[in-house]
């Protein structure tokens, strides 16, 4: 029997929006509200508002909890100081990607990690059963996340709580702010490729909280924005999707997020199979590429050398509102990964021609 889909506190206020939902993660989520190109312009121009409450936090807690977290990821938690946070990967034995994290080190006894939605069972019970002596806690249903992201996102969020500790809060930082009586956690962090916020907030706050976003600047450009314009901000900053680009089946090394493997750590879960990653050299190479012929690389396209042979595959694209061209990610021979090199994408029995570009496509001025 199919499981229900899950909804967030905030799904009778999408459909008051007008937004159409749809099944993601297991979740009954807004898709889009006036439209994707107008809500990807909204987060590059102005500000937008996203409910993705459907992301899981788990909070470990107890003495030891920094080095019991530190041991499964591949970025080193020990570098950064309480309240801040790094992306890493967390990897298997093999040293492929079981998901991509965010992780804040509220104090050296207290690690809140931000996993996808699809992998927080999987998450949850590998952390559970690697970590002994510490306490292991989903509260992902008692938590609602909402992202504020864009250029005015940080002046307008002060004005919301009354409080300059947006903009006195570094990037990757986390500090503690308040919204009507309610207690929340403010993060600097994204993934829009715009500056702003992700909001941990109680979930009986959240509506009241995401109005208010949406009004503070009335008539000056915030949107609502759904999971469509949400993946062509990502897809232009070339932050990789977890089940798209990144999988069981990829490692770090290969898919360019080697700098967030720290060799230099005594030990971590995965480390002795990428150090040999490492040594023999990635086979394929995750590139960034524009397609330069009429048509539109999607997920799965296969990608062609120039005898039409199958050489890669297209693992995200779309046409790209803030550039005005068609843009994807995925995987070429490392021979073929060079700035520069052309190639053939395979849209639907179609060879259309492409080229590997310089990303991320997009990058703000600030």
């Amino acid at each position: 029997m199919t499981e229900p889909l899950k909804r967030t506190p905030l799904f009778h206020l999408h459909q008051e929006l007008g937004a159409r939902l749809v099944p993601y993660a297991g979740w009954e989520m807004p898709v889009q509200y006036s439209g994707v190109k107008a809500e990807h312009l909204a987060v590059r121009q102005h500000a937008g508002v996203f409910d993705v409450s459907h992301m899981g936090e788990l909070f470990i807690r107890g003495e030891g909890s920094l080095e019991a977290v530190n041991r499964l990821i591949t970025n080193d938690l020990a570098k950064v100081v309480d309240g801040r946070a790094l992306y890493t990967c967390c990897c298997n034995e093999r040293g492929t990607i079981l998901d991509d994290l965010i992780v804040y080190r509220l104090s050296a006894a207290e690690i809140l990690v931000v996993c996808n939605a699809s992998n927080l069972d999987k998450i949850a019970q590998h952390f559970r059963t690697e970590i002994q002596g510490q306490s292991v806690t989903d509260e992902s249903d008692a938590i609602s996340l909402i992202a504020f992201q864009g250029p005015r996102a940080l002046p307008l969020l002060e004005r919301v709580l009354n409080t300059a500790v947006a903009s006195t809060l570094k990037p990757f930082g986390i500090a503690d702010a308040a919204f009507e009586g309610h207690s929340l956690r403010v993060a600097r962090t994204g993934y829009t490729g715009e500056d702003g916020v992700e909001i941990f907030c109680p979930n009986a706050s959240a509506e009241a909280l995401f109005r208010r976003l949406l009004e503070v600047d009335a008539g000056g450009g915030v949107l609502p924005a759904g999971l469509a314009a949400r993946d062509t901000l990502r897809l232009e900053a070339r932050l990789a999707l977890y089940g798209n680009d990144i999988s069981e089946d990829t490692n770090p090394l290969e898919a360019g997020l080697g700098w967030t493997v720290k060799f230099e750590k005594a030990q971590f879960v995965g480390k002795a199979a990428l150090l040999e990653i490492r040594k023999a050299a990635p086979r394929r190479t995750f590139v960034g590429f524009e397609m330069t012929g009429r048509g539109i690389a999607r997920q799965g396209y296969p990608l062609l050398n120039n005898t039409n042979e199958v050489v890669g595959e297209c693992t995200s694209g779309a046409p790209s509102p803030t550039l005005g061209s068609s843009i994807g990610l995925g995987y070429l021979p490392t021979s073929m990964a060079a700035i520069g090199t052309e190639f053939l994408v395979d849209c639907r029995g179609r060879a259309v021609t492409a080229k590997v570009v310089k990303t991320p496509f997009y990058k703000r001025a600030n």
